[in-house]
C-alpha cells in the first residue's frame, strides 16, 4: 500500500466513553503506520451524530477506515452510507443494525445484558432524559478487566448519552451492506452480550472477527493490540 491511498483511521466512541478511551489504540495504529483521529462523539441524536461524523470524515480529505465503538457502531453504520471516502468499516464492541433497529433495542435481542440496572437518569434542558453509569458499579459493568485506579478514571470522564440517541432506529440502508466490515469483541461483555456480537458480525458477512474470550465492553482499553490488529487488517483488506 503506498503513502498516497493509505487511509487515515477515524475512531468514534461510544456511550460513556469518550475519545482518550482510544488511546492505546492509537499508539498501536501509530507503531504500524497508520494515522488515526478520534472523534468526540455528541451522543444527543443519531441524525446529529451521524452528521457530525460525516463532516469529519469529509475534512479529512484522504480515505478512511471509519470505526465505531458501542453506540457508535449506529453511527458508522449510517455515516458510512453513500460516503465514498469510506473505504471499510470497523465494529469493536458495537452495534451493527439493519434498517429501523436501534441500540436499546438490539441490546436486549439476547439475554446477558446488565447494563440497565447500572444507569443513573436524569432529564436534560433539550427534552427527554440522558444516562451516565453510576460510578460505584462502572468498573465491574464497563470494564471489569482493568485495574481500579483506571476504572475509576474511566468513571469519571464518562460522556452519558440520550435516551433519543439509544432509542433512534438506523435510517435508511445499513453501510455494511455494502462496505467491506470487520469485528472484534470480548467474550465477558456485559452491555452487549457476545451471542448478539456475534450475530451482527455473521448478519454483516464480517470480513475477519476477533473475539477475546476474557474481555470487557472496553476491549479498546484493555486489549488495544487485539482492537489494532482488526484496523490493521481493514486497512490492508485481509480477511480472515
Amino acid at each position: 500500500m503506498s503513502t498516497t491511498d493509505q487511509p487515515v483511521v477515524v475512531l468514534v466512541h461510544g456511550a460513556f466513553a469518550e475519545s482518550a478511551s482510544w488511546n492505546r489504540v492509537i499508539r498501536q495504529l501509530d507503531g504500524r503506520g497508520l494515522h488515526a483521529v478520534a472523534v468526540a462523539n455528541p451522543l444527543r441524536a443519531l441524525a446529529d451524530d451521524t452528521a457530525y461524523v460525516r463532516d469529519v470524515v469529509d475534512g479529512i480529505g484522504h480515505p478512511v477506515v471509519l470505526v465505531g465503538h458501542s453506540y457508535a457502531g449506529m453511527v458508522i453504520t449510517q455515516a458510512a452510507a453513500d460516503l465514498p471516502a469510506v473505504r471499510s468499516l470497523v465494529y469493536v464492541s458495537a452495534f451493527a443494525p439493519e434498517t429501523g433497529e436501534s441500540a436499546f433495542g438490539l441490546s436486549g435481542r439476547f439475554p446477558g445484558s446488565s447494563l440497565a440496572e447500572t444507569l443513573t437518569a436524569y432529564p436534560v434542558a433539550s427534552g427527554g432524559n440522558e444516562f451516565r453509569i453510576a460510578e460505584d458499579r462502572f468498573h465491574q459493568q464497563f470494564c471489569a478487566d482493568l485495574y481500579a485506579d483506571e476504572a475509576a478514571l474511566m468513571a469519571a470522564t464518562q460522556r452519558p448519552v440520550t435516551e433519543r440517541a439509544l432509542t433512534d432506529g438506523l435510517a435508511g440502508e445499513p453501510a455494511w451492506r455494502t462496505v467491506p466490515s470487520w469485528f472484534a469483541f470480548g467474550g465477558r461483555d456485559l452491555n452487549i452480550p457476545a451471542k448478539t456480537l456475534r450475530f451482527m458480525a455473521e448478519r454483516a458477512s464480517s470480513r475477519g472477527t476477533r473475539e477475546v474470550a476474557d474481555a470487557s465492553h472496553a476491549i479498546a482499553a484493555s486489549r488495544p493490540e487485539a482492537v489494532a490488529a482488526t484496523i490493521v487488517d481493514a486497512a490492508e483488506g485481509k480477511q480472515g
